[in-house]
């Protein structure tokens, strides 16, 4: 089908442009910033849920904006993959606003606030709606760009400076990768544009078979641009500093919307990955490691915000994992990317719930978020204690609520890959116990977090005041709101085949026969939720003692979770501290060896100078006796030459 102008497009851009241009415009009058982003958000969400029903249809939308050069133009598309993600952050944009009204009223950055959310909003919207790689590149640095300016937002505390700082320096690193990789694109097809480069799968594997390894290395160039992005080993460390930020920016921004931008991008191109089987085993691999890496970590911390954070770090490796098991079988290709991104669909809401709630906790807390603090608060706080349960219970992937059907799809993905035998059958089956132990873990800490924070005897921070409360109603409502759809949108477009049949309208996904219920990977799913939950349970209500006598046995493995595993402090002594060293070195050749050459011919023209000063004494005799002096040079000169040798 042919690709149809819509204008809607533009406006959809457009209308968290114009916000934040007005938010920055008029901020300190009273009411605007909650206005002007509460209507912007509205647009965006209403234009692009307009939408929906087109690309449902089989619609294929663009919109041309200008010419950049011959071949290469900015210009706007939307198709089912991009409209997942715009529909899913407008919606998330609109609560936000009602949520920042209260949570951020009062802070001296308050229209600052407003502004950069909506610069934000604008720069993920054109990165999943662009046509073409430089495009997609250009706003994945604005996002980043963003993201460091809200992550630093309380740019007065050292450490959310440094936060931002982390976060910015470490994206560089995926970024540098994501920029070649868009470089050797060009190289390979003359052309940057989505349409012109996945158009022909045919052609890809020409490509593949005249530059053996071109693809591969085109898609893991990428590849280390999503890991960047979003948080994958090696470079996952910035995201659980990144907490630093408002408790909004969180759930906005790195639980729903900037750091899936990575899923995304490897979803959208399907179609190289499908023609590069070592990548794809690459993607599995990283995935499936950082997933249970980032689950473990997050079993011991006392950060009610870093356990989300490493949530998040665990869930997207989930959705690599899922990506990466298009290796076992090229008809895995859209279970696969059906499987990534439902999950991250129902994980924008019941991680964005889960971010707010804890947001309304430290709230209430007096801006204290450590749990080891308080306890007890479901009495204190009934509405944030009822949805911070709703999204721990998605998450945990508790039997028809959001998390379980998209986990379930994953695990089903896994299984697949792990069933295909040879030669990668046994590498599958490796990662699909990976992630059923990750499973039972994100249970288990979620559910931590939980009891934790709302069972137990009450106790409150001093920060707190003597009498905690329920946040107002402009940030419980979104709460409810947000619960509600963390435990029924993944039955109502899950089992039902909405989802799926709406995604495969996407170019370059080609619908595969629908797989079979797959009986194993829904009851080993349950089954690691139940034990999470129960372990959980076990630990820290019936027996609360347990926890320390489990870290006094297991001593060492308690304190590698509990650090981290000292991968921040591993970069800190191979990475920071050399470089910190080659750079006081070029610090020294600079000031003693460059500047000294510098110095020196300075110091040569003042000698020469010298000499020179006492012939400038200001006397007409002695100007000249320089004179006679030098014509009988010239002449005795002249005269030589006459005379010959």
């Amino acid at each position: 089908m042919e690709p149809v102008r819509d204008i809607r497009l533009l406006l959809a851009i457009l209308a968290p442009l114009i916000g934040a241009g007005v938010v920055m415009a008029m901020g300190k009058r009273p009411n605007i910033r909650e206005t002007c982003s509460f209507i912007a958000a509205a647009t965006l969400f209403l234009i692009t849920a307009s939408m929906i029903p087109d690309i449902h249809a089989g619609k294929r939308l663009y919109c041309s904006v200008f010419h950049l050069l011959p071949g290469l133009s900015v210009a706007l598309r939307a198709d089912a993959l991009s409209m997942v993600f715009a529909v899913a952050a407008s919606f998330l944009w609109v609560l936000t606003v009602f949520y920042s009204a209260g949570y951020m009223r009062g802070d001296p950055g308050y229209p600052r606030f407003f502004a950069e959310v909506s610069l934000f909003v604008f720069a993920m919207c054109m990165l999943v709606l662009s046509s073409n790689f430089l495009l997609l590149f250009v706003f994945w640095e604005g996002v980043g760009l963003c993201s460091y300016l809200l992550i630093g937002f309380w740019f007065q505390r050292p450490s959310a400076a440094a936060a931002a700082r982390k976060a910015f320096l470490v994206n560089r690193i995926g970024d540098f990768g994501f920029l070649l990789g868009v470089f050797l694109i060009w190289v390979t097809f003359g052309t940057l544009s989505y349409d012109k480069v996945f158009s022909d799968q045919g052609f890809l594997q020409l490509v593949a078979r005249e530059h053996p390894g071109r693809l591969e290395l085109i898609c893991l160039l990428l590849f280390l641009g999503a890991v960047g992005k979003s948080a994958q080993f090696p470079l996952h460390v910035w995201l659980p500093d990144a907490m630093e930020g408002p408790s909004p920016v969180s759930a906005l921004i790195h639980a729903a919307t900037m750091v899936t931008a990575g899923v995304y991008m490897v979803a959208r191109c399907t179609p190289l990955f499908a023609c590069a089987p070592t990548a794809q085993l690459v993607v599995a691999s990283v995935g499936g490691f950082t997933a249970l890496m980032a689950a473990l970590i997050a079993v011991t911390q006392t950060d009610l915000k870093r356990v989300l954070a490493y949530s998040t770090v665990s869930q997207l490796g989930y959705m690599f994992l899922a990506l990466g098991c298009a290796a076992a079988d090229a008809h895995l290709a859209t279970l696969a990317v059906t499987a990534a991104m439902f999950h991250l669909f129902t994980h924008a809401f019941f991680k964005a719930l889960l971010f707010l709630s804890a947001g309304s906790v430290m709230h209430s807390m007096g801006d204290v978020i450590d749990m080891r603090r308080f306890g007890g608060l479901r009495r204190v706080m009934p509405l944030t204690h009822l949805a911070f349960l709703c999204g721990a219970a998605a998450l945990a992937g508790v039997p028809l609520l959001s998390g379980f059907w998209s986990k379930d799809e994953i695990l089903a993905a896994v299984a697949g890959a792990a069933h295909e035998g040879e030669p990668y059958g046994a590498f599958f089956l490796t990662l699909q116990i990976m992630a059923v132990l990750t499973a039972l873990l994100t249970a288990f800490y979620t559910f931590r977090a939980y009891f934790v924070t709302f069972w137990g005897e009450e106790r409150f921070p001093e920060e707190a005041g003597e009498h905690p409360h329920e946040a107002p109603l402009v940030m419980s409502v979104p709460l409810l709101i947000l619960a509600f759809f963390a435990v029924g949108i993944g039955a109502i477009v899950g089992p039902t085949g909405l989802f799926s049949h709406y995604l495969s309208q996407t170019r370059g996904l080609t619908r595969f026969a629908e797989h079979a219920f797959a009986w194993g990977p829904l009851l080993w799913g349950t089954a690691a939720a139940i034990l999470g939950i129960a372990g959980a349970w076990l630990a820290y209500v019936a027996s609360p003692d347990l926890p320390q006598r489990a870290a006094s046995v297991w001593r060492k493995a308690y304190e590698w979770s509990l650090n981290t595993f000292y991968w921040d402090e591993i970069y800190q002594a191979l990475l920071v501290r050399p470089g910190e060293m080659l750079a006081e070195v070029c610090r020294l050749l600079d000031q003693y060896v460059v500047d000294g050459l510098v110095d020196g011919a300075g110091r040569v023209a003042m000698m020469f100078g010298r000499l020179l000063r006492s012939a400038q004494n200001g006397l007409v005799q002695s100007y000249a006796l320089y004179m006679i002096v030098g014509l009988t040079a010239l002449l005795l000169a002249v005269l030589k030459a006459w005379a010959g040798p």
